[in-house]
């Protein structure tokens, strides 16, 4: 009987492993970057590999050996640090930030550790304001005095304290420099100490020096045509909210960890639970990791990008079950592969999946065409549109992002999963009101499309009292541009009146232009995903 038990599981796990190479094979071959995975269970690896290339100048084959940049799967190690220090005695995570770091400005309002640690700080994106401030991610070198100094000319900030969640890498930046000054060491030399080291991950750090020769390194790529791909490297010396190194192997070790408590202890359980906003409503955000539901089934985890480099965390507590999935090809979205190894393993516990919208639907009766057109949301200084192309209805969001929407009613319209997160459109009037699974309402009025009729005068030279570059607004050949050092120039297309967007940083940004009592224009407010409310004077 023995003998016959032994003999199913192996034929089971051969299953499951050839179930799971099938997800990964279309990245499994020699001529292609592609991704390290680890399946554990019970704080055990039960399946391991790699599939495409870690470098391919050299043709060395990724292995769950290879050493990737993991990006923002570093807040989790970051988090862990702060809440050591807070048993330690060192710190409270209800500590003024201006008790660890002064050089940021007075916002009126008290930011705390735990703001940080939960992105509802309301302190606007580093990256983001690095790209407006014309640093080129990836090409000019970022340290920790870079962000710093952006963040201490920061003269509002996106919401008060904990009113709403919005991501934000400057606060586990913070969060490391508050590391470094309570405990005398650097965020690398302190998780060493007590992480890294005692769960034997030796090889995992925090990479503070972008120079620094690491061996079986995998290099990040994107994908530039077809077969064709570039070298994508983080030029990074700056830690907390990015720059671990680790690799498929040693993150087993920190797995298992939460199965089988060598270090951290009750850090472990605060790391996980929700967060909540001044209000009391819960988020989707502990201390570095993110929990939730997939396919009823409790998860929790956290995935990071950054540049050529794209990871996913994802742990079942309740099944002891997780996966890490490292790549190296920044058009991968490892968290669809995480999902499709989970069901392999967790399949028969798993409710089934959701059906998603369907990705065409014509217009119907039901469905008023002055519901078609340009909405905008002032708090968020963000718009959507409502189109119709074709009998098929789409909502347009900065990014940009294209999502397909169908009728769910006489005034409601369902969004499409998963090119976003889903959710769903209510019609009232001239209000539209967007809900996505997860976050609070938000709702959009109605604002007429316009095309300027006067180009030049919004021509001239804007600055802004929180970064170091000027903004220059040209008009060339009957179109409106913007010029700023480093970049070309970029098309500014009209939204409502005084509205543009306009291509910043591999992203879209939406321009409002402020006018005097005499009609004159003054200055224009950008926003930008993280970032809400620059102001540039003329």
């Amino acid at each position: 009987m023995r003998v016959l038990f032994f003999l199913l599981s192996v034929s089971c796990a051969a299953a499951q492993n050839a179930a799971v190479d099938k997800i990964f094979s279309a990245l499994d071959k020699k001529d292609s970057p592609g991704c390290a995975l680890t399946v554990m269970r019970e704080g055990k690896v039960i399946y391991s590999r790699g599939y495409g290339m870690a470098d391919l100048d050299h043709d060395i084959p990724i292995s769950a050996g290879s050493v990737f940049h993991v990006a923002s799967i570093s807040k989790q190690f970051t988090a862990a640090s702060i809440l050591m220090l807070a048993e330690d005695g060192k710190l409270s995570i209800d500590d003024d930030v201006h008790k660890y770091i002064p050089e940021l400005p007075n916002f009126g309002a008290k930011i705390t550790l735990r703001h940080l640690l939960t992105h509802t700080s309301g302190m606007r994106d580093q990256w983001a304001m690095l790209g407006m401030n014309s640093w080129r991610l990836n090409l000019d070198l970022i340290t920790d005095q870079d962000v710093l100094d952006i963040l201490s000319k920061q003269k509002a900030l996106n919401f008060p304290p904990g009113e709403q969640y919005l991501y934000s890498n400057s606060g586990f930046t913070l969060l490391a420099l508050t590391v470094k000054r309570v405990s005398g060491k650097s965020l690398r030399e302190f998780t060493q100490e007590r992480i890294f080291g005692p769960l034997g991950m030796t090889h995992t750090f925090f990479r503070d020096n972008h120079a620094e020769i690491v061996k079986n390194q995998a290099y990040g790529y994107i994908r530039v045509g077809a077969g064709r791909f570039e070298l994508r490297i983080p030029n990074f010396d700056t830690t907390g909210a990015t720059s671990l190194l680790t690799t498929a192997e040693d993150f087993a070790k920190w797995d298992a960890n939460f199965d089988h408590p060598k270090i951290l202890g009750t850090v472990l359980a605060k790391m996980s639970e929700r967060a909540h906003l001044n209000n009391g409503d819960a988020i989707d955000y502990g201390f570095g990791l993110q929990p939730g539901v997939y396919r009823g089934l409790d998860a929790i985890g956290h995935g990071g990008a950054d540049a050529g480099y794209k990871a996913d965390y994802m742990r079942f507590p309740k099944e002891h079950l997780a996966i890490a999935c490292l790549c190296n090809l920044g058009q991968l979205i490892p968290r669809d592969f995480s999902k499709q190894v989970a069901a392999v393993y967790l399949g028969d516990k798993m409710t089934p999946l959701e059906t998603p919208a369907p990705p065409a639907t014509t217009t119907s009766a039901a469905v008023p065409k002055d519901a078609l057109g340009l909405y905008y949301n002032k708090d968020l200084g963000d718009i959507r549109r409502i189109m119709e192309r074709n009998g098929r209805l789409f909502l347009y969001s900065p990014g940009p992002r294209t999502e397909n929407l169908s009728v769910a009613g006489p005034a409601k319209l369902q969004i499409a999963a998963p090119v976003g997160s889903g959710g769903t459109v209510a019609l009232a009037g001239d209000r539209i009101t967007e809900t996505r699974p997860g976050a609070h309402p938000e709702v959009y009025e109605r604002r007429a499309e316009a095309q300027p009729k006067d180009l030049a005068a919004y021509a001239g030279t804007y600055h802004s009292d929180e970064l170091d570059v000027p903004y220059q607004i040209q008009v060339t050949d009957g179109k409106l541009w913007l010029k700023r050092m480093k970049y070309k120039p970029t098309l500014l297309a009209p939204t409502m009146a005084d509205g543009f967007l306009t291509p910043v940083n591999n992203s879209e940004a939406h321009l409002e232009f402020e006018r005097d009592p005499q009609g004159r224009v003054t200055g224009f407010l950008l926003n930008i995903g993280r970032v809400r409310h620059l102001r540039f004077q003329r």
